[in-house]
């Protein structure tokens, strides 16, 4: 895939553009901002090594980004700790967060007013709505991930986000 970093910097800045949304992603699934910021770190720490091992990536960054972030919750999980072994492939220690930044990946893509509208629409248009538009994952994706039509997926994501715009807005109760 063109335009994949061919240098540290590049990598930063790809770092720097998905970190809040794999923050968030990490955040709404798992019990605390420290555990969200360590597979957080794994999942850069793997997306590194397969970039420097010139492992091709498919499809959008982000979708194979948000792939590697599956794969790292569901390993966690299976496990039931944080697996640490690409960062220390790479030598990268483990950053001890300050309350700031704690209290920073806590609120990270969680406004109150946000975060109860979602609450409040229907789970498969929520779902549809958070791996569109938070995870940035494509259509085809979603329906492949959901088992469904990109049309019902396209479906959901636009009448999800009408209630939401209309909630905010104070439309709807």
């Amino acid at each position: 895939m063109a335009g994949l970093p061919a240098t540290a910097d590049a990598f930063v800045v790809l770092y720097r553009r998905y970190e809040a949304p794999i923050l968030a992603y990490f955040r709404r699934r798992t019990s605390g901002p420290e555990l969200a910021a360590d597979l957080a770190g794994e999942v850069f720490a793997r997306a590194l090594e397969n970039l420097r091992a010139g492992h091709a990536v498919s499809g959008p960054f982000s979708a194979w980004l948000f792939g590697i972030a599956r794969h790292v919750l569901i390993d966690s999980y299976r496990r039931g700790r944080v697996s640490e072994e690409a960062r220390r492939r790479l030598a990268w220690d483990r950053i001890a967060l300050t309350d700031d930044e704690l209290e920073r990946i806590d609120r990270i893509g969680e406004d109150g007013a946000v975060r109860a509208a979602l609450g409040a629409l229907p789970q498969d248009q929520r779902e549809a709505v958070l791996a569109r538009i938070v995870e940035q994952q494509s259509y085809e994706d979603i329906a492949r991930a959901l088992e469904c039509s990109e049309l019902v997926i396209r479906k959901r994501v636009s009448r999800g986000l009408a209630t939401l715009r209309a909630r905010l807005r104070g439309e709807l109760a």
